[in-house]
């Protein structure tokens, strides 16, 4: 066999191409069965319903189809693209992102210019819709519950730079702020590194109430988990911690506190799941960061039992504070039983999962957008994939394209589902220590004594 060269593969480009003779890609197993998914629950059909009344009638030239665009939108949780532009360049250089959006070699797929003014043209309502029309598959598939839900909240970085706010009230810029203060004290042209130096030295010198963004008003000034500080908005979940799906996703002010934004999340997540499960929810399941008296007694007053973590504040004093204690010691006693613990133990585990899963994986710890609302419409359909990752995981044991790597048969056919029975105790067995083995003896028998298989199950996992 010969060594193949590359000058030699340097040629005229024919001026028509045959199209037998194109390249024709099988497509990708995992966005096949997606596109199964969407198709059984007539996904484009419904979308083109909802979007009908932002287009004036059949006349003029075809716009990008509203199942195309959303689409693009789960392309960029899956593919963990952060921007519309990373999801235009790869979806113009794949062919089974192609065949997945149903667009032919011979077409030219969006730009993410057209992808920026269809989300410019939909209403942010629109995307709530899509959002919930997701659950309702889960509803469907057997996922939601919406009994317990959990709530948790993580920063995202802004599309802009500290560099570049100015004063609320002057619309100053920092530089000529500084400059100011050093000409009062005497000196008329400071260096940069004397700028820098005095900078230093200032105290609460990144407050909100004096400094924002002249183009992205909405991000705030914030410390970030990694100890910087940055612009930010605050992303907050409603977790069902029966399966990990999300209920209900908001966007926040970073600079807000969770005792003030937990409730506003409580109260979505409660709509959701009135509007698609059908019942209300029972149990809230928060960290210390949301506990208040103002805030117990608002759960309370929603008819759900709160188990939220109590800081150590020491010795307090009720005066004229009667329904406040009572409230607040209910929630004490229900967070020393044993219950809570394992409700703490799901919250950390859900809800550090879906944040791990839309932004670290996901792409969207920075955003690439500037407003509340188009941050948030990217977010909900961003939320919506996630959702979908989790009826695919359930249907085929995979939930993201890259999962088939160590699973490469599994999308051949539909999973049987395990029995809830075996489901369970398998479970069970998993946070069990492989040094508590002789305790699983009255998990066997809990499970189901005359059950052959479930012994069977016990004997093979437990150690």
């Amino acid at each position: 066999m010969a060594m193949g060269k590359r000058r030699g593969r340097q040629r005229q480009e024919e001026l028509w191409v045959p199209s037998s003779h194109l390249v024709q890609s099988a497509g990708h197993v995992f966005y096949n069965r997606l596109n199964a998914v969407l198709a059984t629950h007539r996904f484009d059909g419904r979308v083109e319903q909802l979007c009908r009344r932002f287009y004036k009638g059949p006349r003029g030239q075809p716009s990008l189809p509203p199942g195309v665009y959303f689409r693009c939108l789960l392309i960029g949780f899956f593919e963990g693209l952060d921007s519309e532009r990373g999801i235009a360049w790869r979806v113009a250089d794949s062919l089974s992102l192609r065949q997945f959006l149903g667009y032919g070699i011979d077409e030219q797929t969006p730009d993410h210019s057209t992808l920026s003014r269809t989300r410019r043209l939909f209403w942010l309502s629109t995307h709530r819709v899509v959002f919930r029309w997701v659950l309702r598959v889960l509803r469907a598939e057997g996922l939601l519950r919406g009994k317990t839900i959990a709530i948790d909240a993580t920063t995202l970085e802004a599309n802009a730079a500290m560099r570049s706010i100015v004063r609320r009230d002057t619309g100053e810029a920092y530089d000529a702020y500084l400059k100011r203060l050093l000409a009062a004290a005497g000196i008329e042209e400071p260096t940069r590194e004397q700028l820098a130096r005095f900078d230093r030295k200032r105290k609460k010198k990144g407050s909100n109430r004096e400094w924002r963004h002249p183009h992205d008003p909405d991000a705030r000034i914030t410390k970030m988990k990694d100890g910087r500080t940055h612009l930010a908005h605050k992303a907050e979940h409603a977790v069902d911690v029966s399966s990990g799906a999300l209920l209900a996703v908001e966007l926040h002010p970073a600079d807000a506190g969770d005792t003030t934004t937990g409730l506003d999340t409580l109260t979505a997540a409660q709509r959701v799941a009135r509007a698609v499960i059908g019942r209300a929810i029972q149990d809230a399941v928060l960290d210390k960061g949301y506990h208040s008296s103002a805030v117990v007694v608002a759960v309370e007053q929603r008819h759900i039992r709160s188990y939220i973590s109590e800081p150590q504040r020491g010795r307090r004093r009720w005066k004229d504070q009667a329904a406040e204690q009572r409230q607040v010691y209910a929630n004490r006693r229900r967070i020393r039983g044993p219950r809570n613990k394992r409700l703490q133990a799901q919250r950390a585990e859900f809800c550090e999962r879906s944040n791990a899963h839309l932004y670290e994986t996901g792409g969207m710890r920075r955003v690439h957008l500037r407003g509340r609302e188009n941050i948030l419409k990217r977010l909900l359909i961003h939320a919506a994939a996630f959702n979908l990752a989790l009826v695919m995981r359930r249907r085929y044991r995979v939930g993201t394209p890259r999962g088939l790597q160590g699973h490469p048969k599994a999308l051949r056919g539909r999973v049987p589902p395990i029995p809830r029975r075996l489901r369970a105790l398998r479970i069970a067995l998993r946070r069990v220590h492989r040094s508590d083995f002789f305790t699983l003896r009255s998990l066997r028998t809990s499970a189901s004594p005359t059950s052959p298989r479930a012994r069977t199950v016990v004997s093979t996992t437990g150690c």
